[in-house]
């Protein structure tokens, strides 16, 4: 594989890794509120999200080691404002914490279905058989499809009926757009 191909590589992992994280963070910090408020119906609804985000996390970690690619410099940022973004959205309540799941989520399902594009452009124009693009497709289309299922978990639990859902959804989309940019070269 070529350099340019490797660091377009390098940077889906890297990017994908720090995201993953935030998820991970975001979930955690819904979870704290959500056991301090004693709401244990909506935290069983964000235990199930948070598990799935585990294992996808816990994959582009393992990439991260096996190809030796850093990660984000910004990580340390992404875990506080992650972990803010989820305890204050669920302490709000039921509705605002299903905001922030579909606003992220919707930037995901974009930002994974690009990738998947470039992936696929990448093997057309590639006369070989690279094993590790077609894994890492794979599992990028895997886990597409289960933060649109989250997406949807948190429809069904009326985010759309939160408030503040559309300025709050602006906000976090435009910080996950952010997060994702810089998170691609820092």
């Amino acid at each position: 594989m070529n350099k340019s191909k490797n660091n377009k590589i390098s940077e889906m992992i890297r990017v994908n890794h720090a995201g993953e994280m935030g998820a991970k963070v975001i979930y955690d910090g819904q979870i704290l509120a959500l056991k301090l408020k004693k709401d244990f119906d909506t935290l069983k609804i964000v235990e199930h999200m948070k598990s799935q985000e585990n294992k996808h996390f816990d994959f582009f970690d393992e990439e991260m080691k096996k190809e030796q690619i850093r990660p984000t410099l910004m990580q340390p940022i992404w875990k506080v404002g992650g972990l803010a973004l989820g305890f204050l959205t669920a302490i709000i309540n039921k509705k605002s914490a299903m905001t922030c799941t579909t606003a992220v989520e919707e930037v995901i399902d974009k930002h994974y279905q690009q990738q998947i594009e470039d992936i696929n452009h990448e093997e057309k124009n590639s006369n070989k058989n690279n094993k590790q693009l077609q894994n890492l497709k794979e599992q990028i289309i895997k886990f597409r499809e289960e933060e649109i299922e989250h997406k949807e978990i948190a429809y069904n639990n009326n985010a759309n009926q939160f408030f503040a859902h559309k300025p709050m959804t602006s906000f976090i989309k435009f910080t996950t757009n952010l997060a994702i940019t810089i998170s691609k070269k820092i």
